[in-house]
């Protein structure tokens, strides 16, 4: 992906050139670099693992007492364990009670975020075999003192 623009030099001589840059859609390259969240004493962080169809959507986050404050992060392709990953990761957030959102529509609601803890979310669809077995809340929300290093990194 490119854009063309024109620079244009209004100094001493008449110059114009147009030339293309490239444009890296953040999302589109693999992200093998270690993660590094901003949690401690009343902040958290959350981790949400989705499916590849995801890949470079854009999930929003509000506190769940007031959804017009919103932000947002794309899935980005990343590494766990050498296996590629889908995930959104939000750090920084105050401890509390959060929605997340998926094209304008509640996805997830009241979400706890605890300080000094990530909270990982598991929006993949599962995969069943006729041996496998689903425990109780395996599609909720864990929680886990934080590791950077469990995320990212080849």
């Amino acid at each position: 992906m490119s854009h063309a623009h024109d620079h244009s030099n209004a100094g001493s001589h008449d110059h114009r050139l147009t030339h293309e840059h490239p444009l890296e859609d953040y999302s589109a390259r693999k992200h093998p670099e270690f993660v590094v969240l901003e949690i401690g004493g009343d902040l958290g962080a959350l981790v949400v693992h989705t499916d590849a169809d995801m890949h470079g959507v854009e999930i929003e986050i509000s506190p769940e007492h007031d959804h017009r404050r919103r932000s947002h992060k794309q899935v980005l392709e990343r590494s766990i364990n050498g296996r590629p990953a889908f995930t959104a990761v939000f750090d920084g957030l105050a401890a509390g009670a959060y929605a997340l959102w998926d094209a304008g529509r509640a996805r997830a609601r009241s979400v706890a975020i605890e300080g000094g803890l990530v909270t990982e979310l598991d929006w993949r669809t599962p995969k069943r075999g006729p041996a496998e077995r689903t425990s109780p809340g395996a599609s909720g929300a864990s929680r886990a003192p934080g590791n950077a290093a469990a995320l990212g990194g080849a």
